[in-house]
Formats: C-alpha cells, sequence, structure tokens
C-alpha cells in the first residue's frame, strides 16, 4: 500500500519511520505547504492520503481527493465547524475517516466516558488536558471529541478556565481546562464528580508513536471499504459480517 502524507512534522517523521518499518507499506511522499503551491493538479500517486498538517492545507486536500478519489485519513485538529463539514463532505468521492486522536486507548476512553455520563446524570464534569508548549490550539481535539462523547446534544455550557469572582459553579457547566507545557505527547482526564465522591478516567501518551501506529491501522482498513465518512471507532469496533 502507497501512502501519501500530508505535513512532515513531528507527526509526520514519526509515520515516516513505521512506514519504512512495515512490510506492507510504501512511501509515495510528502506534501507541505512549499509543494502544495507547485503540485498543480497531481494525478492519484497513492492509495491512501495521510494528513496530520494544519487546516491552511485543506483547500488542496479537498480538490486533490474529489478529483482522484483517494482515500483519506485526516488527524489535523484546528477545523471550524465549516472546515469540518467539508471533510465530512467529501465522504461522497472517497473513503474518509477522521480523528482527532488515533490512540486506541482514546477511543475506548471515548466509549467508556460517554457510558459514565450516561450512568451518572447530576454529576459535574470537568476534562483536563495536557500537551507540550509547542500546541498551537486549545483545547486540544481529543479534548472536544471527550466532550461530545459526555455531551452529546450539546445540553451543557462550555467553561474553558475560571477567574475572578465567577460564582458558584452551575449545574449546566462542562468545563474543559488545558495545560501547556514541556514535551507532553498528550494527557487527558475526564472528571466526575457527584456528592461526597469523585470518578476519573484518564489517558497517557508516552509518545506519538501510538497515534502513528494508530493512523497506520487505520489506512490499512479505510482503503477497503466504499465511500463513505467513518470514524475511528466504527472502524475498530466493526463487526465483521
Amino acid at each position: 500500500m502507497k501512502l501519501l502524507l500530508v505535513g512532515h512534522g513531528r507527526m509526520g517523521k514519526m509515520l515516516e519511520e513505521l512506514i519504512t518499518l512495515a512490510h506492507d507499506l510504501d512511501l509515495a511522499g510528502f506534501i507541505d505547504s512549499a509543494t502544495i503551491r507547485s503540485l498543480g493538479e497531481t494525478e492519484r500517486i497513492a492509495d491512501a492520503v495521510i494528513d496530520f498538517s494544519a487546516p491552511s492545507a485543506l483547500p488542496w486536500l479537498l480538490e486533490y481527493i474529489t478529483r482522484t478519489g483517494t482515500a483519506l485519513i485526516s488527524g489535523t485538529t484546528g477545523y471550524s465547524q465549516d472546515e469540518f463539514n467539508a471533510i465530512r463532505s467529501l465522504g461522497f468521492a472517497a473513503p474518509v475517516l477522521y480523528s482527532a486522536n488515533y490512540s486506541i486507548g482514546i477511543a475506548v476512553m471515548k466509549r467508556i466516558a460517554a457510558q459514565m455520563a450516561e450512568a451518572l446524570p447530576g454529576f459535574d464534569i470537568e476534562i483536563v488536558e495536557t500537551h507540550h508548549n509547542r500546541k498551537a490550539d486549545a483545547p486540544s481535539g481529543t479534548a472536544k471529541l471527550l466532550a461530545e462523547a459526555v455531551d452529546p446534544h450539546h445540553a451543557l455550557h462550555t467553561v474553558h478556565g475560571r477567574q475572578g469572582l465567577c460564582g458558584p459553579r452551575q449545574k449546566n457547566e462542562l468545563g474543559i481546562h488545558s495545560i501547556r507545557g514541556g514535551s507532553v505527547a498528550g494527557e487527558h482526564t475526564v472528571n466526575f464528580f457527584g456528592e461526597d465522591e469523585v470518578l476519573s478516567i484518564a489517558h497517557s501518551a508516552a509518545s506519538r508513536r501510538v497515534f502513528a501506529s494508530g493512523a497506520l491501522r487505520a489506512a490499512r482498513v479505510i482503503t477497503t471499504l466504499p465511500a463513505g465518512f467513518y470514524t475511528l471507532e466504527e472502524l475498530l469496533f466493526r463487526k465483521e459480517p
């Protein structure tokens, strides 16, 4: 399987390392902000595109996937709602998978957090995420993913940090707090606060390898599926016919 990588930052380099080690994968090349301008109408050169770049690459990505029908695995965060809707619409032209986090552990955590929220009505929910000091967006895409899991109908009011005389915590609040520092690959905790008891579920990534491995695992599956928009959970937990 040939893979085209969009972005050659830390995730791109990790993907390159793992692709080189895999006997069933080949690297078709890299696309970055410099080469996108000179590509023009490049023909299909890979079985799948893996995108861990930035929202600025979206116009080229939309045109390329629509024209070639190449499968897309996207892990870029920081999209606006309109940009995310554009990614979703690519499912009409190709098999498309989007996830803010490709860790298998996070996929399981999302499932469990949703079940905990359903089983603990009335509990206060607070999400804390920690990332390295070079991360550009906050809160993390994974924190948003977990917030969607515990509040799928958007019944709660999101609060990003608290300061000053802000008054008591309201029952309809969902706290999301971002910490930045050092070289932390990613840590996420969902806390459920009740009367005289606290339940928490947490995930910590020791390196970006877990995200790269998950993306490559997803690539092997997405290329076997028909055009459509898929989530990581659908791929990981799908039942074989």
